[in-house]
């Protein structure tokens, strides 16, 4: 269980900079998105392993990657150009 945590860990932390490389300007500050990716994983790697129990190594990894960047979609902002859009009644 401590190598699928490390490896949840490597992977949310991957999937964290790859999107904060990415999409910088949707994004809060580096060190949060970094930190959001890997503890994801961490739970993520938790949850699906108490679910599943042992011997569920690739699952477990899958698992954890799904939760990381579920939590990474919840710090998306909005764009620019989407803010900008005028209503229908304006």
């Amino acid at each position: 269980m401590i190598l699928e945590a490390l490896g949840s860990a490597l992977l949310g932390f991957a999937l964290a900079w790859g999107a904060a490389h990415r999409l910088p300007h949707r994004l809060p500050a580096r060190s949060l998105v970094l930190s959001t990716g890997a503890a994801g994983a961490v739970i993520g790697s938790f949850v699906t392993h108490m679910a599943l129990g042992a011997g569920h190594t690739p699952a477990t990894i899958a698992g954890a990657v799904a939760v990381a960047a579920a939590l990474l979609s919840l710090l998306l902002r909005p764009s620019r150009s989407h803010l900008r859009r005028r209503s229908a009644t304006a």
